[in-house]
């Protein structure tokens, strides 16, 4: 925290985001900072974006929400379709503004990568930092680093349901405090195992919340219809001692029983249970516990 800062990068095919790190000092290895406020937002520059990136962007959404209208949780379809940002890369300052009169969250634009502390606070004013850069066409399918498009159509839509809206102030605001605790670890897991990689239970059976899978064009149907990966009930120590898989799909997954239940999950204290945390091991990420209630694969086709 003093002379490393702790970001996030993002692999666009099934990677989702992931804990690494870079001196104090040192930009991360893409985007334009210069320009960037000392909270690190900026300008969107929306009118430097090309014909080809209009076209590219739409491209990436009609082949994503093709198949997420089978995986993806009811909340994340509709408000997706409430926001009818298919054309273009979507001008942030616009949808903000719908946002904002909806969850009282805004969107505002950042180079790239920024550290944790810049990160955790926006999110505890309710401002959600969206990338400003598009991918390439060499990159369409994999991304080393989260772009407008993972940013923007796998963490948008839900900031328009209240209650996970709620749920992502609180981990900010939980986020400032981990670095004080030195509990950003097991903060970062839960960040992975939820807004990320998360899963929810319905009654049309398990869904995509978690915008790693849904920005994803392969893990959204790994993560539902492949036998391989455990999917388990979500218990937040259970997710804050587990590891994850940076370079491949992941081998758990944890299904919540609805937004509520993971607000009210996350919002007591967490001191308590770092302290007790720092005296149990990790479990690894492909580690099934005795007498874990799981969830079998959807039978979506």
């Amino acid at each position: 925290m003093n002379a490393i800062s702790k970001l996030t990068l993002h692999d666009g095919q099934n990677r989702g985001m992931a804990p690494v790190t870079y001196g104090k000092g040192e930009r991360p290895p893409r985007g334009d900072y210069s320009r960037a406020a000392a909270d690190y937002t900026c300008d969107q520059d929306f009118d430097a974006y090309t014909r080809e990136e209009h076209s590219l962007y739409t491209r990436l959404y009609h082949r994503q929400f093709t198949q997420l209208k089978k995986f993806a949780c009811d909340p994340f379809i509709e408000s997706l379709n409430a926001l009818d940002a298919t054309e273009a890369i979507p001008r942030l300052e616009e949808v903000s503004e719908k946002l904002y009169r909806t969850t009282r969250w805004q969107l505002v634009a950042v180079p790239g990568l920024i550290p944790e502390e810049a990160f955790f606070s926006l999110l505890a004013g309710r401002k959600f930092p969206v990338t400003k850069w598009l991918r390439t066409p060499a990159e369409i399918d994999y991304i080393v680093e989260p772009d407008i498009f993972h940013d923007f159509f796998g963490h948008v839509p839900l900031l328009f349901n209240p209650i996970f809206a709620d749920y992502m102030q609180a981990y900010g605001q939980g986020g400032l405090k981990a670095g004080g605790l030195t509990a950003c670890q097991h903060l970062a897991r839960l960040y992975w195992y939820t807004v990320e990689f998360g899963l929810i239970d319905t009654s049309q059976g398990l869904r995509i919340y978690g915008a790693g899978i849904l920005s994803s064009s392969t893990e959204s149907r790994y993560s539902l219809l492949h036998p391989a990966p455990s999917r388990v009930a979500f218990d937040l120590e259970r997710v804050m001692r587990t590891e994850y898989q940076i370079d491949s799909f992941q081998q758990t997954y944890f299904v919540i029983d609805s937004f509520d239940d993971l607000f009210r999950a996350t919002e007591p204290d967490f001191t308590a249970i770092y302290e007790r945390l720092r005296s149990q091991p990790a479990i690894r990420a492909n580690t099934l516990l005795v007498g874990e209630k799981t969830f079998a694969p959807d039978a979506t086709p």
